[in-house]
């Protein structure tokens, strides 16, 4: 079984907008329901099926496969509505990567920082501009976002 264990921050001013290239991914969820969410994703020029089960706190498992670009296109206009589209940026810092994901449309104006870990209690050291951690809010997730835009909070 796969796994992931995902810590999440709101980031504190504008110095990350200098490091990293963004990327463009737009993804939309088959199932947003929170026990098992099934997400198809393109990054860039790759797509993506990701299927993630019931968050135990920072931990949940997560399946990802790699599908054919079309596809990927066909299913997004299979999915819950709208769909969750973002800049992102890698940004490694003291031996772990950060991604940056910059909000569009319905969820413009927000930002939020990601860390993936080995396990729940890793030490990491927090680049200055990492702010409030969000991880255990449920309304960052994406497929939340999905449901209920920033726009409307």
């Amino acid at each position: 079984m796969g796994v992931e264990i995902e810590r999440k921050f709101l980031p504190n001013g504008d110095a990350w907008r200098a490091l990293g290239e963004p990327v463009l991914l737009r993804q939309g969820y088959l199932s947003s329901n929170p026990a098992r969410v099934v997400r198809v994703r393109i990054e860039g020029e790759q797509a993506y099926m990701t299927i993630k089960g019931k968050s135990v706190g920072a931990t949940r498992g997560e399946w990802e496969y790699p599908i054919p670009l079309g596809d990927a296109g066909e299913l997004l206009a299979l999915c819950e509505q709208p769909l969750v589209e973002k800049f992102r940026r890698k940004i490694e810092f003291a031996g772990n990567v950060w991604e940056v994901d910059e909000f569009l449309g319905a969820n413009a104006g927000l930002v939020v920082a990601e860390i993936e870990l080995h396990a729940e209690d890793q030490a990491f050291e927090r680049p200055d501009w990492i702010g409030v951690e969000v991880t255990h809010d449920a309304r960052y997730f994406n497929s939340a976002l999905a449901r209920h835009p920033f726009s409307a909070w």
